[in-house]
C-alpha cells in the first residue's frame, strides 16, 4: 500500500546506499539515483500538502495517505515500532 511511511523508508534506504557506495562510478550512479528520488519525494510532499489543504477546505479530519493502514501497523524493517531506535534491558543481579 502506498503510504507516507513507504516514501520515508525508500528515502532512508537510498541514503544508506549512498553512504555505502564506493568508487567514483558507483558514487556517481547513487548520486544520480538519489537526485531522482529526491525530486519524486518532493512531488509526494507537494501532493500531501494539497491533500491537507483539501481536508481543511472540506472540513474533513483524515486521509489514508497520512494514516497508518489498520491492517498494517507501522513497524520498521528492524522490527521496532516508529520512534523507537533501540531497546535496553536492565536486570537486577542478586
Amino acid at each position: 500500500m502506498n503510504h507516507i511511511s513507504t516514501v520515508r523508508q525508500h528515502l532512508l534506504d537510498q541514503m544508506a546506499a549512498l553512504r555505502a557506495a564506493s568508487g567514483v562510478e558507483a558514487i556517481k550512479q547513487e548520486l544520480d539515483k538519489a537526485k531522482g528520488i529526491s525530486e519524486l519525494a518532493q512531488v509526494a510532499v507537494n501532493t500531501a500538502k494539497v491533500e491537507v489543504d483539501y481536508l481543511i477546505a472540506t472540513e474533513q479530519t483524515s486521509t489514508p495517505f497520512l494514516e497508518v493502514p489498520p491492517d498494517e501497523p507501522y513497524v520498521r524493517q528492524d522490527g521496532l515500532p516508529n520512534g523507537i531506535s533501540s531497546i535496553t534491558r536492565h536486570r537486577l543481579q542478586g
